[in-house]
């Protein structure tokens, strides 16, 4: 089986914030889970530096888009890899390989007559003499009334063109701006509504979208798709290969969504494999991102892959709702987020990751607050399953000078653990990843009632035929959950897997005897309550 495993590109205008790593995380936990059953796994995605929010920080900043997105895009892979994520290329939209690749692409879809020239009305800043990205003009959306930019809205979802906006601004100088007629690319999308239509009708009917996904596809599909500018007078990004169009740039409808395929082929080329044995009908394919991000997934990207004749149509849809932060809603502008180097520095990466996982915001909003991130940490995983790992372990260390005894597994643990992997296995795979969580921890609340039961402490002075049983299914029971675990906490199962000198983790039961125990160390420290007061002053203060 082929996975192929697309996160969205976060734009190297400013640092990650939790709500990044909230739609962003169930890719690495799905990539992790793939892998573990031995299945031919691509994951990728990058930094956009072609955006015009980078643009806007470089005029802010008065400095080149270079810099800022180099800056971001260095900041971005060290969060990634601190946070665990196991992209097999990260990779940035300013790369070389990724515009000719896209400039591939484009004359493709000329070729195959999707592309046509336009002569259109653009709105054109007579103060600082440029014709504005769409980004770069700000007003009111015409359809509920919002503050909106040129692109998008972000309270009503609707896409939108910078004419349509009501009380039109330029972003740079504030000025109302002219309209000004230039001539411009656009992709027949409108052809691909039928096809489209089909397509969403599948994955409903195999339920691989989030149910987001579907009710805002659906929106755009009975309004009518319609046919888009896909080149724009942009001061950075990939260059249209035609002759006369020399200075317009590639817009983010084709060259942003294009980056899955061309990280693949970058990957592909670096690593000696064919793009076809990756890209074909028998992919299976997840797309990660957050709801903001749904119509260019379920719309436009696979409008460009019928287009070039591509066969990998997306798959499954994981689109997350929005993260809020104590209640209110994250504001990048207003410092009101929690950003990931700073919450990297202070807490172990598997607390922010269990917290963002057992809290998805996968059909609803979900809320990220530090009372709730303290006591989930010290109560879940320090207090269940680390106090579990750790009670087990020092007890063997204790008593049987740290090796493992001999002892029969109970026949009702093992069915229970054989069930466990089914479930979570059917739940991984279609994208809950919050319940799988859950079922897991369910098992975890369950072996440290069986440990409390058995009472160890009191059978190695009874009869310690029976304590050696209740100490096999203790390792029993921890062996497998590091397995189960590893996708959604990696560092912590790594831990266990050294302490129980395991090979590798897979994706089956696991049954450990005569093992001598390596190095025990408690999985998770406790975080001080106090430490709640002190993080909620910082977030007012703008200072986390």
């Amino acid at each position: 089986m082929t996975i192929f495993i697309g996160g969205a590109w976060p734009y190297a205008n400013g640092s990650l914030h939790l709500g990044h790593v909230a739609a962003l995380l169930p890719g690495d936990i799905l990539a992790r889970y793939y892998r573990q059953k031995g299945e031919k796994v691509l994951y990728v995605s990058g930094s956009d530096c072609n955006g015009t929010p980078i643009s806007i920080r470089a005029n802010q900043e008065n400095t080149t888009t270079e810099a800022i997105a180099n800056r971001y895009h260095e900041e971005f892979v060290e969060s990634f890899q601190k946070l665990g994520f196991s992209y097999d290329l990260y990779t940035r939209t300013d790369a070389e390989h990724h515009h000719k690749s896209v400039q591939t692409i484009f004359l493709k879809l000329l070729e195959n007559g999707y592309l046509y020239k336009k002569t259109i009305e653009q709105a054109y800043c007579e103060t600082d003499h440029q014709f504005l990205p769409d980004r770069f003009v700000e007003g009111i959306c015409p359809n509920c009334g919002a503050k909106a930019r040129g692109d998008q809205c972000d309270n009503c979802s609707a896409i939108l063109d910078p004419l349509d906006l009501i009380d039109k601004r330029c972003k740079i100088c504030g000025n109302q701006p002219a309209i000004k007629e230039t001539v411009h690319f656009y992709f027949s999308f409108s052809h691909f509504q039928k096809q489209l239509e089909t397509f969403v009708g599948k994955a409903q009917q195999e339920n691989r979208w989030r149910e987001n996904a579907i009710s805002l596809t659906t929106r755009y599909l009975k309004e009518g798709v319609l046919d888009r500018a896909v080149t724009r007078d942009l001061p950075n990004g990939v260059e249209v290969p035609i002759s006369g169009f020399e200075g317009k740039k590639i817009y983010v409808w084709i060259e942003a969504v294009a980056g899955y395929l061309t990280a693949s082929i970058e990957w592909a080329e670096q690593n000696n494999e064919n793009i076809e044995d990756w890209w074909n009908k028998d992919t299976i394919s997840y797309y990660i991102h957050g709801k903001d991000n749904i119509p260019f997934h379920t719309i436009i990207w696979p409008s460009i892959l019928m287009g070039i004749n591509n066969p990998a149509l997306p798959a499954h849809i994981i689109s997350n709702e929005y993260l809020t932060l104590e209640k209110r809603k994250l504001s990048t502008s207003q410092n009101w987020a929690v950003w990931v180097p700073y919450i990297l520095e202070r807490y172990d990466a598997d607390s922010i990751r269990y917290f963002l996982t057992i809290n998805a915001p996968e059909n609803r909003d979900t809320d990220f607050s530090w009372r709730e991130f303290v006591y989930s940490h010290n109560s879940e995983l320090l207090g269940a399953y680390g106090n579990f790992v750790n009670r087990t372990l020092k007890f063997i260390e204790k008593s049987y000078d740290g090796k493992t005894p001999e002892g029969k597994v109970n026949l009702k643990i093992k069915a229970k653990i054989g069930q466990l992997y089914e479930e979570v296995d059917s739940l991984i795979i279609n994208g809950h990843l919050k319940k799988s969580l859950e079922k897991i921890f369910e098992f975890v609340r369950y072996a440290n009632k069986y440990f409390d039961e058995q009472k160890p402490w009191v059978q190695i002075k009874e009869e310690k035929s029976l304590c050696d049983n209740t100490m096999a299914n203790c390792i029993y029971i921890i062996s497998n959950l590091a397995q189960l675990l590893n996708p959604f906490l990696p560092f912590s199962s790594h831990e266990v897997k050294n302490m129980l000198r395991l090979s590798e983790l897979k994706w089956e039961e696991i049954e450990l005897s005569n093992i001598v125990l390596k190095d025990i160390k408690p999985l998770f420290e406790r975080i001080e309550k106090e430490r709640i007061e002190e993080e909620l002053e910082n977030l007012n203060n703008g200072i986390s």
